[in-house]
């Protein structure tokens, strides 16, 4: 299949729309419906299926296929009360390495896990938990909606934390200690119940830690032995954006979903490259016209 429709409104469909190879990047795809009951798929190029893990816990959110074949999972813990209304939505709790034919080989939990984890180069986790924000501290987040804290008041904060398999928490980060509070405000769209909402944080070449911060539009990099934020990209060229990672170039990549964008009335998404340095965006895709590639979230 070698010719590519370029309307994308006319390429909507599952399974395999369109295949150039001369273009393709080839290799696979690995994927687990976020609604599914714990089933991941790895498809190839021609869109047949690969393998395929049935494990017994619903996602929470993410698997990734690491250079050794086995698969690192992020589970989600069912059956506890919700933080707040959206918790249920985006909470996970449960890591796993699993082999190729299922077998569990390790395995860990945190309750307050949510959105996003990944493996660092000395084997330990690095992931998102949230903890509640000092009172004094809440009172200075500056934006969304108005009213929207969680039940009781509380404002729940992100914290990064590298762990042991063994549960151990050798680094922590917190956001509302080290954020510039009155600059990292909640867009006015979202609830104020959880600031400034991390989707993403993975390790870059350099041992630092990318973070990105969804409900705020801003994604950083921080420095593990001071914990000072070093880069610092915002709501001027984000839109409640995805996974900020670093290519091979040193580049970092964005998927910018754009649901609430300032400077027009139709959302769209766009995937963008960031020199680190300039913070210039040096290459972009998005379609014509812009909204028929959109995803709200995710993606």
């Amino acid at each position: 299949m070698t010719t590519v429709d370029q309307n994308t409104l006319r390429r909507r469909g599952t399974g395999l729309r369109a295949h150039d190879p001369a273009r393709s990047y080839g290799g696979y795809t690995l994927f687990t419906p976020i609604a599914g009951p714990g089933d991941v798929h790895l498809v190839d190029i021609h869109g047949e299926l690969a393998h395929q893990w049935r494990l017994p816990h619903p996602p929470g959110r993410h698997a990734q296929l690491l250079p050794d074949g086995t698969l690192f999972y992020q589970g989600k813990q069912t059956g506890t009360a919700p933080l707040f209304p959206i918790w249920d939505v985006y909470h996970g709790g449960i890591f796993q390495l699993v082999a190729p034919d299922g077998a569990v080989l390790r395995e860990a939990r945190h309750p307050y896990h949510h959105h996003d984890a990944s493996l660092l180069s000395n084997g330990n986790l690095i992931l998102l938990a949230v903890e509640p924000v000092p009172p004094a501290v809440a009172a200075r987040i500056p934006g969304g909606i108005p009213g929207s804290e969680a039940p009781d008041g509380r404002i729940w904060g992100d914290v990064v934390y590298e762990m042991t398999w063994t549960g151990d928490i050798l680094w922590r980060w917190a956001s509302f200690e080290h954020l510039d509070i009155e600059n990292t405000p909640l867009n006015r769209h979202f609830a104020r119940e959880h600031w400034p909402m991390a989707n993403t944080v993975n390790e870059l070449r350099d041992g630092s830690i990318m973070v990105g911060f969804r409900s705020a539009s801003t994604a950083v990099v921080i420095d593990r032995a001071t914990s000072q934020v070093t880069w610092r990209l915002g709501p001027d060229v984000l839109a409640q954006q995805h996974y900020p990672h670093e290519l091979e170039s040193g580049t970092i990549l964005v998927f910018d979903n754009g649901s609430y964008r300032d400077d027009t009335s139709v959302p769209y998404s766009r995937v963008i490259e960031v020199d680190r340095d300039s913070q210039k965006i040096v290459w972009s895709y998005e379609d014509n016209p812009p909204q028929n590639f959109y995803s709200p979230y995710m993606s």
